[in-house]
Protein backbone atom coordinates (compact mmCIF):
# COMPACT_ATOMS: atom_id res chain seq x y z
CA UNK A 1 0.00 0.00 0.00
CA UNK A 2 1.13 3.67 -0.64
CA UNK A 3 2.14 5.36 2.44
CA UNK A 4 1.61 9.20 2.41
CA UNK A 5 4.83 11.01 3.69
CA UNK A 6 2.36 12.65 6.41
CA UNK A 7 1.48 9.28 8.35
CA UNK A 8 5.25 8.79 8.48
CA UNK A 9 6.57 11.89 9.48
CA UNK A 10 3.81 11.31 12.50
CA UNK A 11 4.72 7.74 13.12
CA UNK A 12 8.26 8.94 13.38
CA UNK A 13 7.57 11.79 15.79
CA UNK A 14 5.72 9.76 18.18
CA UNK A 15 8.74 7.40 18.53
CA UNK A 16 11.32 9.94 19.00
CA UNK A 17 8.72 11.22 21.80
CA UNK A 18 8.63 8.29 23.23
CA UNK A 19 12.34 7.81 23.79
CA UNK A 20 12.58 11.02 25.43
CA UNK A 21 11.38 10.79 28.84
CA UNK A 22 12.17 12.80 32.48
CA UNK A 23 12.80 10.82 36.00
CA UNK A 24 9.76 10.53 37.84
CA UNK A 25 9.69 9.74 41.58
CA UNK A 26 7.81 6.95 42.77
CA UNK A 27 6.07 9.09 45.24
CA UNK A 28 2.30 10.11 44.09
CA UNK A 29 2.58 14.05 43.09
CA UNK A 30 -1.13 14.87 42.83
CA UNK A 31 -4.00 13.68 45.50
CA UNK A 32 -7.70 14.86 45.78
CA UNK A 33 -9.67 14.59 49.40
CA UNK A 34 -9.68 11.04 50.37
CA UNK A 35 -7.01 9.55 48.68
CA UNK A 36 -6.74 6.98 51.07
CA UNK A 37 -10.14 5.73 50.41
CA UNK A 38 -9.29 5.04 46.58
CA UNK A 39 -8.87 1.37 45.39
CA UNK A 40 -8.85 -0.36 41.72
CA UNK A 41 -8.72 -3.54 40.18
CA UNK A 42 -6.03 -5.52 38.96
CA UNK A 43 -4.45 -4.07 35.78
CA UNK A 44 -0.99 -4.42 33.84
CA UNK A 45 1.32 -2.29 32.17
CA UNK A 46 4.10 -3.03 29.51
CA UNK A 47 7.17 -1.54 29.88
CA UNK A 48 9.08 -1.79 26.99
CA UNK A 49 12.91 0.27 27.19
CA UNK A 50 15.95 -1.54 27.37
CA UNK A 51 16.36 -3.28 31.00
CA UNK A 52 12.72 -2.80 31.52
CA UNK A 53 11.17 -5.24 29.20
CA UNK A 54 8.32 -6.46 31.14
CA UNK A 55 5.09 -6.90 32.61
CA UNK A 56 4.09 -4.47 35.62
CA UNK A 57 1.10 -5.57 37.74
CA UNK A 58 -1.05 -3.53 40.09
CA UNK A 59 -3.88 -2.68 41.99
CA UNK A 60 -4.43 0.38 44.10
CA UNK A 61 -4.81 -0.53 47.69
CA UNK A 62 -6.26 2.33 50.04
CA UNK A 63 -4.37 5.06 47.57
CA UNK A 64 -1.46 2.97 47.12
CA UNK A 65 -0.06 1.17 44.01
CA UNK A 66 1.10 -2.31 45.16
CA UNK A 67 2.71 -4.36 43.08
CA UNK A 68 1.38 -8.03 42.38
CA UNK A 69 3.45 -11.05 43.64
CA UNK A 70 6.06 -11.66 41.13
CA UNK A 71 5.54 -8.45 39.38
CA UNK A 72 7.49 -7.15 37.26
CA UNK A 73 7.33 -10.01 34.91
CA UNK A 74 10.22 -10.46 32.67
CA UNK A 75 9.66 -10.59 28.91
CA UNK A 76 11.73 -12.14 25.86
CA UNK A 77 11.53 -9.35 24.06
CA UNK A 78 10.26 -5.69 23.10
CA UNK A 79 6.34 -5.52 23.42
CA UNK A 80 3.66 -4.22 21.51
CA UNK A 81 0.13 -5.62 22.68
CA UNK A 82 -1.68 -7.08 26.05
CA UNK A 83 -4.71 -8.77 26.18
CA UNK A 84 -6.90 -10.28 29.53
CA UNK A 85 -9.31 -13.07 28.11
CA UNK A 86 -12.68 -12.40 29.56
CA UNK A 87 -12.93 -15.06 31.94
CA UNK A 88 -9.58 -12.92 33.94
CA UNK A 89 -8.42 -16.68 33.83
CA UNK A 90 -5.58 -15.64 31.18
CA UNK A 91 -3.28 -12.78 29.71
CA UNK A 92 -2.03 -12.74 25.96
CA UNK A 93 1.23 -10.13 25.51
CA UNK A 94 3.19 -10.26 21.76
CA UNK A 95 5.96 -9.33 21.24
CA UNK A 96 8.54 -9.31 18.59
CA UNK A 97 9.95 -13.02 19.67
CA UNK A 98 5.48 -13.71 19.35
CA UNK A 99 2.58 -13.81 21.69
CA UNK A 100 3.21 -15.08 24.91
CA UNK A 101 0.19 -16.85 27.28
CA UNK A 102 0.39 -16.26 31.12
CA UNK A 103 -2.06 -17.49 33.65
CA UNK A 104 -3.48 -15.49 36.13
CA UNK A 105 -3.99 -16.85 39.78
CA UNK A 106 -6.61 -15.78 41.80
CA UNK A 107 -4.69 -12.45 43.21
CA UNK A 108 -4.04 -11.61 39.50
CA UNK A 109 -0.10 -12.41 39.72
CA UNK A 110 1.15 -13.77 36.70
CA UNK A 111 2.93 -17.59 35.38
CA UNK A 112 4.51 -18.25 32.19
CA UNK A 113 2.78 -21.04 30.86
CA UNK A 114 5.29 -21.40 28.66
CA UNK A 115 8.90 -20.40 27.23
CA UNK A 116 7.38 -20.95 23.68
CA UNK A 117 5.16 -18.88 22.40
CA UNK A 118 1.62 -19.45 21.38
CA UNK A 119 1.53 -17.93 18.29
CA UNK A 120 4.55 -16.70 15.89
CA UNK A 121 3.22 -13.50 14.77
CA UNK A 122 6.04 -11.59 15.73
CA UNK A 123 4.52 -8.44 14.64
CA UNK A 124 1.04 -8.48 16.57
CA UNK A 125 0.55 -4.48 16.87
CA UNK A 126 -3.04 -4.93 18.61
CA UNK A 127 -4.36 -8.29 19.80
CA UNK A 128 -8.02 -9.43 22.01
CA UNK A 129 -9.38 -12.30 23.01
CA UNK A 130 -13.26 -12.81 21.71
CA UNK A 131 -16.27 -12.69 24.34
CA UNK A 132 -16.59 -16.95 24.10
CA UNK A 133 -13.07 -16.79 25.03
CA UNK A 134 -12.22 -18.92 21.97
CA UNK A 135 -10.71 -17.17 19.68
CA UNK A 136 -7.33 -14.91 19.83
CA UNK A 137 -7.52 -12.03 17.39
CA UNK A 138 -4.32 -10.28 15.99
CA UNK A 139 -3.99 -7.56 13.74
CA UNK A 140 -0.87 -7.89 13.01
CA UNK A 141 1.96 -5.13 11.09
CA UNK A 142 1.95 -7.61 8.27
CA UNK A 143 -1.31 -6.21 6.42
CA UNK A 144 -3.20 -9.28 7.99
CA UNK A 145 -6.14 -10.16 10.66
CA UNK A 146 -5.69 -12.94 12.33
CA UNK A 147 -7.83 -15.52 14.66
CA UNK A 148 -6.13 -18.07 16.51
CA UNK A 149 -8.57 -20.61 18.25
CA UNK A 150 -7.67 -21.37 21.80
CA UNK A 151 -9.47 -23.52 24.63
CA UNK A 152 -11.34 -21.24 27.07
CA UNK A 153 -9.81 -23.71 29.69
CA UNK A 154 -6.36 -23.46 29.28
CA UNK A 155 -5.91 -20.74 26.97
CA UNK A 156 -3.38 -22.51 24.59
CA UNK A 157 -3.97 -22.56 20.84
CA UNK A 158 -6.15 -25.73 19.87
CA UNK A 159 -5.42 -25.49 15.51
CA UNK A 160 -3.99 -23.06 13.20
CA UNK A 161 -4.62 -19.79 12.74
CA UNK A 162 -7.09 -18.13 10.23
CA UNK A 163 -6.22 -15.12 8.28
CA UNK A 164 -7.81 -12.02 6.34
CA UNK A 165 -6.23 -9.86 4.40
CA UNK A 166 -6.37 -6.28 5.63
CA UNK A 167 -6.94 -3.42 3.77
CA UNK A 168 -3.80 -1.72 4.91
CA UNK A 169 -0.54 -2.87 6.45
CA UNK A 170 0.76 -1.55 10.13
CA UNK A 171 -2.55 -1.68 12.02
CA UNK A 172 -2.85 1.33 14.79
CA UNK A 173 -5.50 -0.67 16.63
CA UNK A 174 -8.07 -3.08 17.12
CA UNK A 175 -11.47 -3.23 19.13
CA UNK A 176 -14.33 -5.96 19.04
CA UNK A 177 -17.43 -5.32 19.36
CA UNK A 178 -19.12 -5.97 22.79
CA UNK A 179 -21.78 -8.21 21.08
CA UNK A 180 -18.91 -10.41 19.09
CA UNK A 181 -19.83 -9.84 15.52
CA UNK A 182 -17.24 -7.10 14.10
CA UNK A 183 -14.03 -6.34 14.43
CA UNK A 184 -12.85 -3.10 13.93
CA UNK A 185 -9.30 -1.84 12.63
CA UNK A 186 -7.75 1.20 12.23
CA UNK A 187 -5.61 0.95 9.63
CA UNK A 188 -3.48 4.88 9.33
CA UNK A 189 -4.07 6.36 6.01
CA UNK A 190 -5.96 3.44 4.97
CA UNK A 191 -8.93 4.12 6.39
CA UNK A 192 -10.85 1.32 8.97
CA UNK A 193 -11.67 -1.70 8.33
CA UNK A 194 -15.18 -3.27 9.68
CA UNK A 195 -14.86 -7.45 9.38
CA UNK A 196 -17.58 -9.77 10.62
CA UNK A 197 -16.90 -12.12 13.07
CA UNK A 198 -18.91 -15.24 13.95
CA UNK A 199 -17.05 -17.32 17.00
CA UNK A 200 -19.00 -20.24 16.03
CA UNK A 201 -17.66 -21.01 12.68
CA UNK A 202 -14.80 -23.37 12.40
CA UNK A 203 -13.18 -19.99 10.64
CA UNK A 204 -14.75 -17.02 11.93
CA UNK A 205 -13.14 -14.56 9.24
CA UNK A 206 -15.72 -13.68 6.40
CA UNK A 207 -14.70 -14.64 2.70
CA UNK A 208 -16.08 -11.25 1.61
CA UNK A 209 -18.83 -8.36 3.01
CA UNK A 210 -16.07 -6.17 5.10
CA UNK A 211 -16.41 -2.57 5.21
CA UNK A 212 -13.82 0.12 4.79
CA UNK A 213 -14.45 3.41 6.08
CA UNK A 214 -12.41 6.24 4.59
CA UNK A 215 -10.43 8.79 6.70
CA UNK A 216 -12.22 11.72 6.82
CA UNK A 217 -10.30 14.46 4.61
CA UNK A 218 -6.99 13.52 2.60
CA UNK A 219 -4.04 13.37 4.69
CA UNK A 220 -5.18 11.76 7.85
CA UNK A 221 -4.52 8.53 9.15
CA UNK A 222 -7.42 6.72 11.60
CA UNK A 223 -5.11 5.64 14.95
CA UNK A 224 -7.78 4.31 17.17
CA UNK A 225 -11.37 2.68 17.22
CA UNK A 226 -13.38 1.27 19.71
CA UNK A 227 -17.06 0.65 20.48
CA UNK A 228 -19.78 1.89 23.11
CA UNK A 229 -20.81 -1.06 25.93
CA UNK A 230 -24.11 -1.56 24.34
CA UNK A 231 -23.30 -1.47 20.87
CA UNK A 232 -25.16 1.77 19.80
CA UNK A 233 -22.11 4.01 18.69
CA UNK A 234 -18.85 2.87 17.36
CA UNK A 235 -15.85 5.54 17.69
CA UNK A 236 -12.94 5.90 15.27
CA UNK A 237 -9.82 8.44 16.32
CA UNK A 238 -8.25 10.09 13.37
CA UNK A 239 -5.65 12.39 12.47
CA UNK A 240 -6.56 15.79 10.15
CA UNK A 241 -9.84 15.02 10.92
CA UNK A 242 -11.49 18.23 11.41
CA UNK A 243 -10.41 21.90 10.24
CA UNK A 244 -8.22 23.80 12.66
CA UNK A 245 -5.45 26.13 12.80
CA UNK A 246 -3.92 24.23 15.79
CA UNK A 247 -5.20 20.55 17.14
CA UNK A 248 -6.88 18.88 13.85
CA UNK A 249 -7.14 15.60 15.50
CA UNK A 250 -11.10 13.90 15.44
CA UNK A 251 -13.58 11.64 17.38
CA UNK A 252 -15.61 10.11 14.96
CA UNK A 253 -19.10 8.95 15.81
CA UNK A 254 -21.33 6.49 13.99
CA UNK A 255 -24.26 4.57 14.57
CA UNK A 256 -23.41 0.80 14.74
CA UNK A 257 -26.57 -0.42 13.20
CA UNK A 258 -26.15 1.75 10.13
CA UNK A 259 -23.52 -1.21 9.94
CA UNK A 260 -26.27 -3.23 8.20
CA UNK A 261 -27.36 -0.54 5.71
CA UNK A 262 -26.27 2.54 5.13
CA UNK A 263 -22.99 3.98 7.21
CA UNK A 264 -24.48 6.89 9.24
CA UNK A 265 -22.23 8.88 10.79
CA UNK A 266 -24.23 11.04 14.01
CA UNK A 267 -24.49 14.76 13.85
CA UNK A 268 -22.00 16.49 14.34
CA UNK A 269 -19.55 14.27 13.94
CA UNK A 270 -16.20 14.03 13.77
CA UNK A 271 -15.68 16.20 16.80
CA UNK A 272 -12.23 18.23 17.49
CA UNK A 273 -10.47 15.76 19.74
CA UNK A 274 -8.61 18.48 21.75
CA UNK A 275 -5.03 16.93 20.36
CA UNK A 276 -3.01 16.23 16.94
CA UNK A 277 -2.92 12.16 17.22
CA UNK A 278 -5.74 10.65 18.52
CA UNK A 279 -4.08 7.56 19.99
CA UNK A 280 -6.95 6.14 22.44
CA UNK A 281 -10.09 5.92 23.06
CA UNK A 282 -12.17 4.92 25.84
CA UNK A 283 -15.85 4.54 26.08
CA UNK A 284 -16.74 3.64 30.00
CA UNK A 285 -18.50 0.72 30.85
CA UNK A 286 -21.76 3.14 31.93
CA UNK A 287 -22.36 4.06 28.32
CA UNK A 288 -22.50 7.45 29.34
CA UNK A 289 -19.48 9.06 28.41
CA UNK A 290 -16.39 8.33 25.70
CA UNK A 291 -12.84 10.03 26.64
CA UNK A 292 -10.04 10.02 23.63
CA UNK A 293 -6.68 10.27 24.64
CA UNK A 294 -3.91 12.69 22.50
CA UNK A 295 -0.26 11.51 21.47
CA UNK A 296 0.83 14.91 20.87
CA UNK A 297 -1.12 18.55 21.33
CA UNK A 298 -0.23 21.72 19.41
CA UNK A 299 2.50 23.62 21.60
CA UNK A 300 2.37 21.15 24.27
CA UNK A 301 5.33 18.51 25.32
CA UNK A 302 2.70 16.40 26.69
CA UNK A 303 -0.43 14.95 25.32
CA UNK A 304 -4.08 15.61 26.45
CA UNK A 305 -7.26 13.61 27.27
CA UNK A 306 -10.64 15.03 26.37
CA UNK A 307 -14.02 13.48 27.47
CA UNK A 308 -17.60 13.81 25.73
CA UNK A 309 -20.82 12.87 27.16
CA UNK A 310 -23.23 10.50 25.58
CA UNK A 311 -26.50 11.46 25.45
CA UNK A 312 -29.53 9.49 23.58
CA UNK A 313 -33.26 10.99 22.39
CA UNK A 314 -34.79 8.12 20.88
CA UNK A 315 -33.11 6.24 18.50
CA UNK A 316 -30.87 9.64 17.84
CA UNK A 317 -27.36 9.95 19.59
CA UNK A 318 -25.32 13.10 20.18
CA UNK A 319 -21.88 14.24 21.72
CA UNK A 320 -21.05 16.81 23.90
CA UNK A 321 -17.77 17.48 24.84
CA UNK A 322 -17.39 17.28 29.30
CA UNK A 323 -15.80 20.83 30.57
CA UNK A 324 -12.34 20.45 32.58
CA UNK A 325 -9.43 18.52 30.72
CA UNK A 326 -6.83 17.01 33.11
CA UNK A 327 -3.46 17.17 32.43
CA UNK A 328 -1.50 14.10 31.61
CA UNK A 329 2.41 13.04 30.58
CA UNK A 330 4.06 12.83 27.70
CA UNK A 331 3.19 10.37 24.49
CA UNK A 332 -0.21 8.92 25.93
CA UNK A 333 -0.48 5.47 24.44
CA UNK A 334 -3.47 3.72 25.98
CA UNK A 335 -6.36 3.58 28.39
CA UNK A 336 -8.47 1.15 30.79
CA UNK A 337 -11.13 1.17 33.14
CA UNK A 338 -10.73 -1.11 35.92
CA UNK A 339 -13.16 -3.52 36.99
CA UNK A 340 -14.91 -1.36 39.34
CA UNK A 341 -15.71 1.04 37.38
CA UNK A 342 -14.70 4.15 39.77
CA UNK A 343 -11.32 4.52 38.04
CA UNK A 344 -9.54 5.47 34.41
CA UNK A 345 -5.56 4.68 34.01
CA UNK A 346 -3.69 6.17 30.97
CA UNK A 347 0.08 4.85 30.57
CA UNK A 348 2.23 7.76 28.93
CA UNK A 349 5.27 6.51 26.85
CA UNK A 350 7.15 9.46 26.91
CA UNK A 351 6.52 9.46 31.00
CA UNK A 352 6.40 12.33 33.79
CA UNK A 353 4.37 10.42 34.68
CA UNK A 354 4.20 6.67 33.28
CA UNK A 355 1.00 6.19 34.71
CA UNK A 356 -2.15 8.46 35.64
CA UNK A 357 -5.13 7.80 37.78
CA UNK A 358 -8.12 9.42 37.63
CA UNK A 359 -11.93 9.00 39.44
CA UNK A 360 -14.85 10.31 37.86
CA UNK A 361 -15.55 13.91 39.58
CA UNK A 362 -19.00 13.89 41.95
CA UNK A 363 -20.11 17.09 40.38
CA UNK A 364 -19.54 17.07 36.87
CA UNK A 365 -21.11 13.81 35.00
CA UNK A 366 -17.88 12.54 32.68
CA UNK A 367 -15.31 15.17 34.28
CA UNK A 368 -12.14 13.01 35.12
CA UNK A 369 -10.37 13.80 38.62
CA UNK A 370 -6.74 13.59 38.42
CA UNK A 371 -5.56 11.46 41.88
CA UNK A 372 -2.31 9.62 41.16
CA UNK A 373 0.55 9.73 39.44
CA UNK A 374 2.86 6.72 39.14
CA UNK A 375 6.06 5.57 37.99
CA UNK A 376 5.40 1.72 36.64
CA UNK A 377 9.40 1.38 37.10
CA UNK A 378 12.34 3.05 37.38
CA UNK A 379 12.89 5.66 34.79
CA UNK A 380 12.76 5.38 31.71
CA UNK A 381 10.20 3.07 31.31
CA UNK A 382 8.75 3.57 28.23
CA UNK A 383 5.14 2.07 28.89
CA UNK A 384 3.16 1.77 26.02
CA UNK A 385 0.27 -0.39 26.62
CA UNK A 386 -2.18 -0.98 29.80
CA UNK A 387 -5.25 -4.16 30.28
CA UNK A 388 -7.28 -4.30 33.28
CA UNK A 389 -9.00 -7.31 34.25
CA UNK A 390 -12.43 -7.83 33.94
Amino acid sequence: MKIIRQGVVLLAVLLLQAGCKNFWQTTPSVCVTNCPTISSGIFYVLNSNAGQIEIAGYSIVNGALTALTGSPYVLPSTPYAIAVAPNNNFLYVSTGSGIYLYTIGSSGALTLSSTTPVATDFAAYSIQVDATGSWLVDASESGYLYAIPVSSSTGMTTGAAKQLSLAGIMPRQMAISPDNAEIFVALGISGTEVVPFNAANADPLPASGDTLIAVKNAGGAALSVAVDPSNRLFYIGETLGISASTNTGALRAFSYSSLSGTLSEITGSPFASGGLTPISILPAASGTVVYVANATASSSSNGSITGFAVSVNGSSYSLAQVSGSPSVGITPAGMAEDSSGSVVLLVNTGGSPDLDVFTFDATTPGKLDSVFTFATGTDPVGAVAIAAAP
